[in-house]
């Protein structure tokens, strides 16, 4: 499938034809109902004001899961959901979604009983169809996890949950979306909504994009999924703010200094809050932090002195003889959560994790949610949709999530893990990533990322910025020791012949990338 250039989609979306639907956001919940809508026969746009991806959707926690929390809260319909949505994405895109087993240790001094916890355990399982909790005495743990503190380790729990790469599986959805027909645009931003008159619904957008004139979308139905930001955009039909802001830290350390196999799941000591060590891309993933975020939502968040001490605190409890310290850690990043505000003086972490779906003034919100359960709220969305667009036809809630990927190992000799992971990153791009020379495919640096797929993405999935490339077409800059710094030289040159910068542009972009970095990815200074 050969992408449409971004001059071609600009111009696409200026020709003045009504959409049936336009998606203003591009993280995980705009770009799952963008491939919804698509499939159920809409003529979709999707814009994004900055990068796809580069907000909560590329700073989570990197979890597909069922959340056993929510079981604490009783809400099983939520957690079945989870689990029903989990498993459908490890069945879709092996390779990208990944199962991950869990140890959850019992110290003495651990909150809450084991047999509390291996109940929901048990609710989890029943609900995936499938045993996967075991309960490990203290030698069989540290067999597991050497690492962790002996003294008073009474055992614990192992359970199977999985992992991802967020980024990447945002983008893979865009893909299929666009497979299915929808025109998806980054650095778009919405700066009016449009109406006849402020009794009359929303019937269109005004956009800027990057290096072009202002211009005008006409739609059907306009769909807000810019998470964090949509009380903004609601702000302009003069409608009261409905969520709360929740920012979420983690830090990453080399796999080295913080040698995990599997996750580790542990009770905060301060709080009981469960915090995760778990293995990422070669790396070893620490998070995390659940508090109002106060800063203003049109800045970048990053990491506070508070929370690099709340998770330190959990890893100097859980793994006392590792010695940690805060600089060893390679980068950090903060997410914010679009959570629906209760109204009420709860602690963070007790807020409703449902998502919201209101049509407002003829502007639809979605809000809220979790990174698993992206597809079943694009469901939802269709069919509160089908009273203005009947003619849509969604899908069943037990499709494919993803059309099946080629199977382009054989012929190009891939080995099996890199065939695996590219067929779960780029779908029917394997394809063509499989016909790329030899050399191009070992991995630069101290991960997996290989030449080849610099060259795909640069080719196919609009990357304006060095950033794009870095941070969220692949993790170099997160996984790599000082930002991948190192690394930029070698790779100078198939940036800027792929991308068509001349040397100004590179330096441009390199100053940046580096300002970027610095400001929501580093440590804070002591």
């Amino acid at each position: 499938m050969t992408p449409l250039p971004r001059a071609e989609r600009i111009e696409r979306l200026r020709g003045g034809d009504v959409l049936d639907v336009l998606v203003i956001g591009g993280g995980i919940a705009g770009a799952g109902i963008a491939l919804e809508a698509a499939h159920a026969g809409a003529r979709v746009a999707l814009v994004e004001a900055n990068d796809f991806a580069s907000g909560t959707s590329s700073r989570s926690s990197k979890l597909v899961h069922g959340g056993l929390r929510y079981l604490k809260q009783g809400r099983l319909g939520l957690t079945r959901e989870s689990v029903h949505e989990r498993n459908a994405l490890l069945r879709a895109a092996p390779g990208l979604v990944e199962p991950l087993p869990f140890l959850l240790p019992f110290h003495a001094d651990t909150p809450g009983s084991r047999h509390v916890v291996g109940i929901g355990l048990a609710i989890y399982d029943a609900f995936a169809g499938q045993r996967s909790r075991a309960w490990l005495d203290a030698p069989e743990m540290l067999r597991h996890a050497p690492i962790l503190a002996s003294a008073g380790l009474r055992g614990g729990w192992r359970y199977l949950d999985a992992t991802t790469d967020d980024a990447r599986l945002t983008l893979r959805v865009l893909h299929e979306s666009e497979r299915a027909g929808a025109l998806c645009l980054n650095y778009a931003r919405v700066t009016d909504l449009l109406r006849e008159g402020d009794t009359q619904p929303v019937r269109g957008v005004r956009i800027e994009a990057e290096g072009e004139p202002a211009f005008e979308i006409a739609a059907r139905c306009v769909i807000n999924a810019t998470g964090c930001a949509a009380d903004a955009l609601r702000g302009g039909l003069g409608l009261a703010p409905r969520l709360r802001p929740l920012r979420g830290s983690h830090l990453l350390f080399p796999a080295w200094r913080l040698p995990v196999a599997q996750a580790v799941a542990l009770f905060h000591p301060d709080d009981a809050r469960p915090v995760y060590a778990m293995p990422w891309e070669g790396a070893t993933l620490v998070g995390t932090t659940d508090l109002d975020h106060q800063a203003p939502l049109d800045r970048a968040p990053s990491i506070s002195h508070a929370e690099v001490a709340y998770l330190m605190r959990a890893l100097h409890r859980q793994f006392p003889s590792l010695g940690l310290r805060a600089d060893e850690a390679l980068c950090s990043w903060s997410g914010v959560r679009p959570v629906v505000s209760s109204n009420r003086d709860l602690p963070p972490s007790q807020e409703n994790r449902e998502h919201l779906i209101v049509t407002e003034q003829g502007l639809t919100t979605v809000s809220g949610g979790k990174l698993t359960t992206f597809r079943s709220t694009a469901l939802q969305v269709l069919a509160q949709l089908q009273a203005q667009l009947p003619m849509l036809r969604p899908r069943a809630a037990d499709a494919a999530v993803f059309a099946p990927a080629p199977d382009a190992g054989a012929g190009a000799a891939l080995p099996d893990w890199q065939h695996r992971r590219w067929r779960g990153r780029y779908g029917d791009g394997v394809a063509e990533l499989a016909q790329q020379e030899i050399g191009a495919r070992a991995p630069i640096g101290s991960g997996v990322v290989c030449p080849a797929e610099l060259r795909h993405v640069c080719r196919h999935e609009l990357v304006l910025h060095l950033d794009d490339l870095l941070l969220r077409r692949t993790r170099i800059g997160l996984t790599e020791a000082g930002a991948g710094e190192a690394l930029l030289p070698g790779l100078r040159d198939l940036v800027c012949s792929e991308l068509g910068w001349d040397a100004s542009r590179w330096d441009a972009e390199h100053t940046r990338y580096r300002t970027l970095w610095s400001a929501q990815h580093a440590l804070p200074s002591a």
